[in-house]
């Protein structure tokens, strides 16, 4: 018995030390970390921001890669399917915490098929209006979007995808019929917008801001519980009386499920030094988000506590199932 015992203690420590040794020795060569909306939008800002900065402290290079499409389903997939190895990695947004309510089936389970690594940041969003919009305030639009049901439209980044729902969520919460024109990403959206193809969009801070300062799309309200400060004569929602846009979004990073512990924990305490970076906290500020580098049993509590409420959210606001 004592020879057993002696033999179970000696094997576990050598898986432990087995671990230790993974940890230590990756990365061993490039990491890729997967966007799944197209280059020029939030998340691939986010991405480049934080790309360089963790190549510099694992010493590998950090690869971008984009695989847009189903609202960000796609690029999730890809990332749910790939070797649990802690070099193919998921930066996206809360998007993924709702698919399970939207999508009749999906190719992966959003809870189970990956590691929750860390929260990045939490973000909020901004819903803008077409500079050719008759309309100036978000009562303005409420009033012509209810003075003419149906008539008035917003783009989205995909169906199912979080512009998608934020502006569902708008929708329910103020009681308007307003046309939905999905794009492949907040870019091509941006694009339309600008173009007046579509009348309003929410877009992410990081890349609603920029145009709202500079005049070239009009600023409407904010979600969130307090103003912004890139945008502090911006009213919130709730200021405005529309309920439901109380909480933003948030940028996670995510790794397959069945990655080794220790690979999970060096990428969260690598990414968190990277979000105390004073030029990456400006960075990321600047835009109106927030660093956050949570612990990856804290993200991934936060995570199904958001699964959760989209769940709610889908089936209050009696969003139809997606294909």
């Amino acid at each position: 018995m004592k020879r057993l015992s002696c033999a179970l203690a000696m094997g576990l420590a050598a898986l432990g030390f087995a671990g230790d040794a993974v940890g230590q020795s990756y990365p061993s060569k490039n990491i890729r970390i997967v966007v799944p909306f197209p280059a020029g939008g939030g998340v691939d800002t986010m991405a480049r921001i934080l790309g360089n900065k963790l190549s510099e402290r694992v010493g590998q290079p950090v690869l971008i890669e984009h695989k847009p499409g189903a609202g960000g389903n796609i690029g999730a997939d890809v990332v749910a399917k790939s070797p649990p190895d802690g070099y193919t990695l998921l930066l996206t947004v809360n998007g993924l915490s709702a698919s399970p309510a939207l999508y009749r089936s999906l190719p992966f389970d959003p809870v189970k098929a990956f590691e929750a690594v860390t929260q990045i940041a939490a973000s909020q969003f901004v819903l803008v209006g077409s500079p050719k919009l008759e309309a100036k305030t978000l009562q303005e639009v409420i009033a012509l979007a209810r003075a003419k049901p149906g008539k008035l439209n917003y783009g989205s980044s995909g169906v199912g995808a979080p512009l998608h729902m934020q502006a569902e969520m708008f929708k329910h919460g103020a009681g308007l019929d307003i046309a939905h024109i999905p794009y492949r990403g907040d870019a091509p959206m941006l694009t339309a917008l600008l173009a007046g193809d579509i009348d309003i969009g929410f877009m992410p801070v990081g890349t609603g801001v920029p145009q709202v300062q500079t005049g070239q799309v009009k600023g409407l309200a904010m979600t969130g519980r307090k103003r912004s400060k890139a945008l502090p004569d911006l009213p919130t929602f709730t200021e405005t009386g529309v309920k439901g846009l109380e909480d933003g979004s948030w940028y996670g990073l995510f790794a397959p499920a069945g990655t080794p512990r220790d690979i999970v924990v060096r990428l969260q305490k690598e990414m968190a030094e990277v979000l105390k970076s004073p030029d990456v906290i400006e960075r990321i500020s600047v835009t109106g988000n927030e660093p956050v580098g949570s612990t990856p049993d804290e993200f991934a509590a936060f995570f199904k506590a958001d699964v959760a409420k989209f769940a709610k959210v889908v089936a209050d606001a009696k969003i139809p199932k997606l294909d």
